[in-house]
């Protein structure tokens, strides 16, 4: 089913309406099913799928052998079924590694993007909209008829069948605009969604993950654990995800470079992992030397009229 979204017609970089509904079509779902599918994906990855309960979502990521981010995800459980939320780009890259090592188990996973629409919702008037269409969702998660609620503070993840999301869309009676409205919410947050652009290149803590309780310390062993635990316990970070807003005049991406004024000029600073634009503001997030100062001057590279400055996160990443 082919849902159409419009671009918000709003400066949705610095507000945004009492409601909105967000068509997260740039997002995708794994299902992992099998009688070994949860212990199997819990040695897979950062977080403790076997402490997950019914009405749980958890950030979490998965590492290549040398502990590198291959994807970063939320996962949530419907019935007897684990789920995988992340970048679609991601996925496309990241599935075909967790098969690799499935062969070996009684778990089966697989892309059931196409069977579900993500829609985010947001605004004032968020709770009061979801209360209304689903009841009370109080809980990080709440099951519903064709899928579940994901509840992240004044926001909501709904994750539905195609045969539902219509009934939804027309309740709301707003226009479902389309992902970049959602994806400046989720960068103001400071999350780490990874694209493909970007798979392989981090370790977890150099994206925060351990600030948003995405990777368990005491879970036992995963793919990756002795780079990621001697990062937490030896030390030797030198990079974190930081939010940055400014101007620019060029059309930038994750693969745009980022430069920061030294004394002698400005040098090669860091990576962009998410962004969004509208016109000639630009909003992101993006991996940087952690001991970036929160004055520093930074800017698009060889864009001499851009300016980005750095906006505090939400969190702390003191004893993360």
């Amino acid at each position: 089913m082919t849902i159409s979204a419009s671009q918000p017609d709003w400066d949705f970089i610095t507000t945004s309406p009492a409601l909105m509904l967000s068509s997260l079509s740039h997002m995708g779902l794994i299902e992992v099913t099998g009688e070994q599918g949860r212990s199997f994906i819990h040695g897979q990855v950062t977080t403790d799928i076997t402490s997950l309960t019914a009405d749980q979502w958890k950030w979490g990521a998965h590492c290549d052998p040398k502990g590198k981010m291959l994807a970063s995800f939320r996962t949530f459980a419907i019935a007897d079924s684990l789920f995988m939320l992340m970048p679609t780009s991601t996925l496309e890259l990241d599935l075909p590694q967790l098969k690799k090592y499935a062969v070996f188990s009684k778990a089966e996973l697989t892309n059931v993007s196409s069977q579900y629409h993500i829609i985010g919702v947001a605004g004032v008037e968020a709770q009061a909209f979801i209360k209304q269409q689903f009841g009370d969702v109080t809980a990080a998660l709440t099951l519903i008829d064709g899928g579940a609620v994901l509840h992240d503070g004044e926001r909501y993840i709904v994750v539905i069948t195609n045969d539902k999301v219509a009934e939804l869309i027309t309740a709301s009676q707003q226009p479902l605009v389309d992902a970049s409205a959602w994806q400046a919410l989720e960068i103001k947050a400071g999350y780490p969604n990874i694209d493909a652009s970007h798979s392989g290149q981090y370790v977890p803590q150099m994206c925060n993950v351990q600030a948003i309780n995405g990777i368990s310390f005491n879970k036992g062993c995963y793919m990756g654990q002795e780079t990621i635990a001697r990062m937490k316990y030896r030390g030797g970070n030198k990079r974190a995800l930081y939010i940055l807003s400014g101007t620019t005049s060029q059309t930038i991406n994750t693969e745009t470079q980022l430069e920061i004024a030294l004394e002698d000029g400005f040098r090669r600073g860091g990576n962009i992992i998410e962004c969004v634009q509208q016109g000639d503001k630009v909003l992101m997030t993006a991996v940087l030397p952690n001991d970036t100062e929160n004055n520093a001057k930074l800017r698009i590279a060889d864009n001499e009229g851009s300016q980005l400055s750095i906006v505090e996160l939400p969190y702390s990443l003191v004893d993360a």
